[in-house]
């Protein structure tokens, strides 16, 4: 085995500064622990508002269909969708069409958490809007749906 060779420490504050990854996942959890104190009330977190939210519609959706609209693999959305499910916010009903699916279905108890939520939502992110720095939501929010919707990178296209 070869060794190693040392990484200069300036490499260490390169990677510090110009990360996009570091530094939406600094982002991501810095804007989720402000959420999450703002649903607290409600005993919700962000993620789990996010949930509630995705499940509003007028059709309940596949746990398939959730899984990619949040960028979530399976197992990871059955995991979190289960604390709702004690809860008796959502339901996970047979997809009559298809009995090996199954689908989310908010509860009336669900709904109700939710319309209590959305209200909090918008006052935590009208002033989250107000204090980005150049005043331009619409624009960040731009760049970061382009980098989402990005195709993952495989093992074979990094070969």
């Amino acid at each position: 085995m070869s060794k190693a060779e040392p990484i200069p420490f300036e490499v260490s504050h390169h990677v510090r500064d110009t990360c996009l990854c570091l530094h939406v996942q600094r982002t991501a959890r810095a804007l989720a622990r402000r959420f999450d104190e703002a649903f607290r009330a409600l005993d919700l977190t962000s993620g789990q508002f996010s949930l509630l939210v995705s499940l509003n519609r007028p059709n309940p959706p596949s746990i398939g269909s959730v899984a990619a609209l949040l960028a979530m693999d399976r197992t990871t959305l059955t995991a979190a969708l289960k604390p709702l499910e004690r809860r008796g916010l959502i339901k996970v009903i047979v997809d009559p069409g298809d009995r090996r699916t199954r689908l989310l279905k908010l509860t009336a108890k669900g709904r109700t958490r939710l319309s209590r939520a959305v209200p909090i939502w918008e006052e935590a992110h009208s002033a989250i809007d107000k204090q980005l720095p150049k005043g331009d939501p619409e624009s960040l929010r731009g760049n970061l749906q382009a980098l989402s919707a990005l195709p993952a990178f495989t093992a074979d296209r990094m070969g």
